[in-house]
């Protein structure tokens, strides 16, 4: 089983410490790429540095929709700069989060654009996190993408089937996490079993959400491993099978990883 885990938090405390340790556990388990987010503008050369020395990882720029308030200055221009780096592979996680609100939902919206510009002028994806806001997130995501096509990816997926559905429409793939191995997450599991296998990731969100039989404990980018396999059996795949379509997509829409 070779697997790419499309979004984990590597510098995040939790695995950080430990980082060397967490990536070879990771290679023990057939991770063969992985995708390390930044949430903040001090993280941006900690993540490049990582992706500089581990030759497979790579990293994104961008500024989480908790962290908008706080980085005002954060506009289209700095992240296409910061994104010419050639381990920088994507522009995120960026987007909106009516959940927590922790940053003012105009000032949330503003990043969220400034973000989707600058995928469209690199083309590089962007990553989005969108919580209770799906109907503002495919308001902004029609609009920006009508100005120009881009790509992208919903991380972490846990909407509406009807949401997938206008991504799909826009040309975006879908990244399932541990939480489709939840329980109660019978809705996700519905939506995860009719996705388009070529519009598919799967994901960690490691230190977060770590899947069944890992519940508990610190998530890292091993257990996509276990997301996978659930994945299939949910929709009725070889899991080595969907581990290798998966990250063949991983590497189609993260185009820059082939380089």
């Amino acid at each position: 089983m070779k697997l790419a885990d499309s979004h984990c938090h590597l510098n995040y405390k939790g695995l950080f410490e430990q980082q060397g340790d967490v990536l070879a556990r990771a290679r023990e388990s057939g991770v063969a790429a992985m995708l390390n987010i930044s949430t903040r503008e001090s993280e941006w050369d900690d993540i490049i540095a990582t992706a500089e020395r581990e030759s497979d990882v790579w990293a994104t720029v961008g500024i989480h929709p908790h962290e908008a308030d706080t980085h005002p200055d954060v506009d289209t221009e700095k992240l296409v700069a910061k994104a010419a780096h050639p381990r920088v592979v994507g522009i995120g996680e960026s987007g909106l989060d009516y959940y927590y609100d922790h940053s003012d939902r105009d000032r949330q919206r503003a990043s969220f654009r400034a973000h989707l510009a600058a995928s469209r002028e690199t083309q590089l994806p962007i990553v989005v996190h969108t919580r209770d806001a799906e109907a503002d997130t495919a308001d902004i995501l029609r609009e920006e993408v009508g100005k120009g096509a881009l790509p992208g990816v919903i991380h972490c997926f846990t909407a509406s089937g009807e949401f997938a559905d206008i991504a799909l429409d826009l040309g975006f793939y879908i990244s399932i996490s541990g939480i489709v191995t939840f329980k109660n997450a019978r809705d996700l599991q519905e939506t995860a079993a009719r996705l388009p296998r070529e519009r598919l990731l799967v994901e960690t969100d490691a230190p977060f959400l770590a899947p069944v039989p890992h519940r508990g404990k610190t998530g890292e980018p091993a257990f996509v491993a276990d997301t996978c396999r659930f994945l299939a059996q949910l929709r009725g795949e070889d899991a080595d099978e969907l581990a290798d379509v998966t990250r063949e997509n991983f590497h189609r829409l993260f185009a820059k990883t082939r380089a």
